[in-house]
């Protein structure tokens, strides 16, 4: 057992020694006899299985964790005990930079590979391609490292080297590159860039301690794009920093609005807060586009929008994490996040889903996956099912009706279940073959392994009939997909049109960066496509959110009374 961890679970175990065994008057000042009694039997039950246990060796790190463990399931889901590891990439994600490479990673056949480097960063600089496999760490074996560990290796100390074994499509021998990390930016606004000449899209991926300052950068940089209208992505955003979701939502809620409060068991968890007006009101369009895995801080910032009629929610139910952790410091480096206070939605609505059974809650829906960077691995392997589409229903989740809550302008919304959207629209699959040919990276092998036919100078390429017969004769070739198979899948027109954007997102990928690619696959995004059509929709509800706000304020003038 490593020093670190043993001295953890010793450390516990002396504690609980002292205070059952070697207190007294103090200890029973605090905890009657029956408490007691049940300290000094957790630590005789340690003892006696540390000492007697016969199938295996069992330290007491195992015991002690593992009653760790049982103790806090029985709090609620999101309190937990966070070992030195979890507890350090926590507090990493939360920071807005880590030194690193600079190069964006995810699984591809079952590879760690570089999606994209990131210009200017040591990476980029020491030639790292999109396409190229790592196959070694400081002479480690990738296939090894589960892809959290490989990441964790990528990152170190700023100034010291690593040295990348690469395998590069079209060079027979593998390529080692020794790179200086440096410090990297951890953008949390992963895409900001105009859909339309007049509509923005902004895309949230968590929230970390810069998640509030990059969204203004962002809205200001749009702004002077000439954007009138925004579409703000929250789709699979887990959630993160409490203040950030604020700081958030303080950019486009009305001033002096409630964002949301908290409320706990002790006084001090019982909290209001507002927005600041230190942000000029946003006073655009907005839909909100969220899904099962929008979860804690994204339903904060969709509730908010939505219960102020600023903005339209669209897509699927979110997760429904309506408890608020706050995270201890332990020794030795571990953490306790400990749920201390529920939050609620201006209107009112506590979100929350049901978690009286754990199954239910952890395993009924599942979040959409991501490509990653040096701090998370990617995936671009898992979608939602669908379409279904209706305006507005019950969380389809729930058996039983929830209760019902409304917006400043009357809208009816629902607690419970996490954020219903105004729209409900479900995530279109992939047809089976483009999504098998996914799983095994055949789009993503093919251009780096065949080539990328000529003429990709600018954004308008479009992939040509003879490239794309050229793919289907490989993926048979390789045995991805039998000619039968082919055969009777290209009866669907559906899935030339999916084949034709998915090579087009990794060429992009690669000749003009992840922000193309990333417009290139969005022709498959049928929710993106609803949000856009809804956009109309969303100007209405402001347009009479901002009248019902001059009514308001003329009728105070009128009375004499000033709102604070």
């Amino acid at each position: 057992m490593k020093q670190p961890w043993r001295n953890l679970a010793l450390l516990l175990f002396a504690a609980v020694v002292v205070l059952g065994g070697l207190a007294g008057g103090n200890l029973l000042a605090i905890l009657d006899a029956e408490e007691v009694a049940h300290v000094r039997f957790f630590t005789e039950l340690i003892e006696t299985a540390h000492a007697n246990y016969a199938v295996d060796d069992v330290t007491y790190r195992d015991l002690v964790y593992a009653s760790i463990g049982g103790m806090l399931r029985n709090l609620d889901p999101h309190t937990s005990f966070l070992p030195p590891v979890a507890y350090d990439t926590m507090r990493e994600r939360q920071q807005s930079s880590f030194y690193g490479l600079g190069i964006y990673v995810g699984t591809r056949n079952g590879r760690l590979t570089v999606i994209s480097p990131i210009e200017g960063t040591p990476g980029y600089e020491k030639g790292i391609r999109a396409g190229d496999i790592i196959h070694l760490i400081n002479g480690e074996p990738t296939e090894e490292m589960s892809p959290n560990e490989a990441i964790r290796n990528l990152k170190g100390p700023k100034g010291t080297d690593v040295t990348v074994t690469l395998l590069r499509p079209g060079l027979d021998e593998p390529l080692e590159v020794t790179v200086t990390r440096a410090e990297i930016p951890q953008e949390t606004v992963r895409h900001a860039h105009m859909l339309t000449p007049d509509t923005g899209f902004l895309w949230i991926t968590d929230f970390s301690r810069s998640t509030g300052g990059e969204v203004a950068r962002a809205l200001a940089d749009l702004r002077e794009q000439g954007m009138r209208r925004l579409i703000l992505d929250l789709r699979g955003n887990g959630g993160g920093l409490l203040d950030q979701a604020i700081a958030v939502s303080d950019q486009f809620v009305p001033p002096g609005t409630t964002i949301v409060e908290t409320r706990g068991r002790i006084e001090s968890s019982h909290q209001s807060y507002r927005s600041t007006g230190r942000h000029e009101p946003l006073g655009l369009p907005v839909v909100v586009l969220v899904n099962g895995g929008s979860a804690s801080a994204s339903e904060i910032v969709s509730g908010a929008i939505q219960d102020h009629d600023v903005g339209l929610v669209v897509g699927e139910s979110t997760w429904g994490k309506g408890l608020v952790q706050t995270v201890y410091e332990l020794s030795y480096g571990a953490g306790l996040a400990l749920t201390t206070a529920r939050y609620y939605t201006p209107a009112g609505r506590l979100i929350q889903r049901d978690y009286s059974s754990y199954w239910d809650y952890y395993t009924g829906y599942d979040a959409n996956g991501d490509e990653g960077d040096e701090g998370d691995e990617g995936d671009e392997d898992e979608e939602e099912p669908g379409p279904v589409e209706s305006a507005p229903p019950l969380d389809p989740r729930d058996e039983e009706e929830r209760p019902v809550f409304h917006t400043d302008l009357g809208r009816e919304v629902y607690g419970g279940g996490g954020v219903t959207p105004d729209y409900v629209v479900e995530l279109e699959d992939d047809p089976p073959i483009i999504f098998r040919l996914r799983t095994r990276s055949g789009f993503h092998r093919f251009p780096f392994e065949k080539g990328v036919p000529e003429g990709v100078g600018s954004t308008d390429w479009q992939v040509p009939d003879g490239y794309l017969e050229r793919f289907w004769n490989w993926i048979v070739e390789e045995e991805l997909v039998s000619a039968e198979e082919l055969e009777e899948a290209l009866e669907d027109p559906a899935v030339e049109v999916h084949a034709r954007v998915r090579l087009r997102y990794e060429i992009f990928n690669t000749a003009f960066g992840l922000t193309e690619g990333f417009k290139a696959e969005r022709q498959l995004d049928n929710q993106l496509a609803r949000a856009l059509e809804l956009l109309d929709e969303a100007e209405e509800l402001l347009e009479r959110r901002m009248r019902q706000d001059r009514q308001t304020r003329g009728r105070n003038r009128s009375t004499g009374f000033v709102a604070n």
